[in-house]
């Protein structure tokens, strides 16, 4: 077992000890039903899941899973409307922090995406597009967006692989990919058409661009390694 991960699946909830709250950021995108249910499977005997747009609940949150689907403009003009662009910043600096798909992306500096979006800027780094000229030699043949399952390379020993095989597959569906500057968070990769950065990892912070929450048991055990894991790689 991983150095990181904590708990175990039979231990119960301790007389007067405290729930461990996990909670899913609600900016208004992403499919937070299903990340919830998912969630809510594979959850110790002291954690409960919820959804929640209310900044103070995801600051004071254990740990935070921050999803999402769409665009990138879409996703950071919810955020800061919302008021909580400074508090998944903060999350992501400071607890076990999960991010899914878009939620992967935007963690990023900067996106290609709708003529170029400013981005949280917690990583150096551009998400680029599989359909940029640049790269129309590789992707002629292949479908955009890159949708279904695949491989994905674990490059760094991390707790959330914890009982996953290197090289198992999981869903994915997204037109864009991040290009990060700093190879030192590369924590899978997987190919198409090139090899793109599928998962980055550092401290407290897992983010994947696949979605675990629809990639049957390797998905499922990825979350639960989350749920156990106390944010230290």
């Amino acid at each position: 077992m991983y150095a990181g991960i904590v708990g175990n699946d039979s231990s119960a909830t301790a007389p007067g000890e405290a729930m461990s709250q996990i909670v899913v950021v609600d900016y208004g995108m992403g499919n937070l039903r299903s990340v919830d249910k998912a969630i809510e499977h594979v959850l110790a005997d002291n954690q409960h899941v919820k959804i929640s747009s209310d900044a103070a609940e995801i600051a004071s949150a254990d740990r935070v899973v921050f999803p999402g689907q769409g665009a990138a403009r879409d996703c950071m003009k919810n955020l800061n409307e919302r008021g909580l662009d400074q508090v998944v910043l903060q999350a992501a600096r400071e607890k076990p922090f999960l991010g899914i798909c878009m939620g992967m992306q935007v963690l990023l500096r900067h996106s290609q995406e709708n003529d170029g979006v400013d981005c949280l800027n917690l990583y150096a780094g551009e998400v680029r597009a599989f359909a940029d000229e640049s790269l129309r030699e590789q992707m002629e043949h292949l479908k955009i967006p890159h949708m279904g399952w695949n491989e994905v390379a674990q490059k760094q020993s991390h707790p959330l692989w914890h009982d996953i095989k290197d090289g198992s597959r999981f869903y994915f569906v997204h037109s864009y990919y991040v290009d990060v500057e700093d190879a030192g968070l590369v924590a899978g990769t997987t190919e198409y058409g090139i090899e793109f950065v599928s998962v980055i990892a550092r401290d407290n912070v897992f983010a994947a661009q696949f979605h675990p929450e629809k990639s049957a048991h390797d998905g499922l055990q990825l979350l639960k390694n989350f749920c156990r894991w106390n944010g230290e790689a």
